[in-house]
């Protein structure tokens, strides 16, 4: 595992992922035709005023029963119907982030002086690193019908590294810039192809640990739209060192236009399927799109 270990202060040289802005993929200009512009503006308008008016419903009915009866609303909601209605309102916030998702818009970028600390947010307890010496990647779902296996060694010295400055946005409300290095998700699809009916990728942690230390594999939906997306990273890296176990060495996934929810630490699995697989927190009545 010395590969693992080796800083990036080495020979590797390291593509700032910005470089991609001067391209088809820049985030200060891109063209659209008359036509597909009026399409797009009455199709977003009423998208929005959908979201809009089930923002408001839900609003509403999710009051408490005391709060209700002051507007003159006397019908009591019992807690089922409110979490039907609430589901609902994700349904549909869903619905608008995924209508409203190109890849060629990217999110901010910072410069490595705005770069503050990520904190350790494992979802339970952290792992001992006892796992790194045997760890390995399995590739399913593929084109060639193969299930593939990578380790780390493998992976640094197939692929290109990229570098980005992105801010990390949690679910709980706060968020962080971090500076990450890896691998961009698009190399991996294009050096081992997914089978061409494929639309989602389910990954997996299967080291992840609940908070009292039992094994509880993590594991999450990712549409493919956003796993080709230029700025989704299976980083190795971490403000310029090998990930450590705390930020999921020594393999992650970095997907800024979701939420921080989606981006699995300690990946031992990509598994691409035609149908959208299931997500460790959508079961738990969050949101299965996560897009920002």
């Amino acid at each position: 595992m010395a590969t693992h270990n080796k800083s990036l202060s080495g020979s590797r040289k390291i593509k700032p992922i910005e470089q991609l802005n001067s391209g088809p993929f820049s985030r200060d200009t891109f063209e659209l035709g008359p036509d597909i512009l009026r399409k797009r503006t009455r199709r977003d308008l009423l998208i929005f005023g959908a979201g809009a008016l089930a923002t408001l419903a839900t609003g509403t009915f999710l009051l408490p029963d005391e709060t209700l009866q002051r507007f003159g609303e006397h019908r009591k909601f019992n807690p089922p119907g409110k979490d039907w209605l609430l589901n609902k309102a994700i349904d549909v916030d869903d619905d608008v982030a995924e209508a409203l998702y190109s890849t060629n818009r990217l999110v901010p970028t910072y410069s490595k002086s705005q770069v503050t600390g990520l904190k350790n947010n494992y979802n339970g307890a952290t792992p001992a690193s006892d796992y790194i010496p045997a760890w390995g990647l399995t590739l399913n779902g593929l084109q060639s019908g193969l299930t593939v296996s990578l380790n780390i060694r493998g992976l640094l010295s197939r692929f290109a590294l990229r570098e980005e400055i992105t801010r990390f946005v949690c679910v709980e409300g706060w968020s962080e810039i971090a500076w990450w290095s890896g691998i961009q998700f698009a190399d991996l699809l294009q050096a081992f192809p997914p089978a061409s009916q494929a639309k989602w990728a389910r990954i997996e942690s299967s080291v992840n640990l609940d908070v009292d230390g039992n094994s509880d594999p993590y594991y999450i939906s990712l549409d493919m739209e956003t796993a080709k997306h230029p700025q989704t990273l299976l980083a190795t890296h971490y403000h310029g060192e090998p990930l450590t176990v705390e930020h999921g060495a020594p393999l992650r996934l970095v997907v800024p236009v979701k939420l921080g929810l989606k981006n699995v630490k300690a990946i031992t699995g990509i598994r691409y399927l035609a149908n959208q697989p299931e997500d460790y927190w959508q079961k738990r009545g969050y949101s299965r799109y996560d897009g920002l």
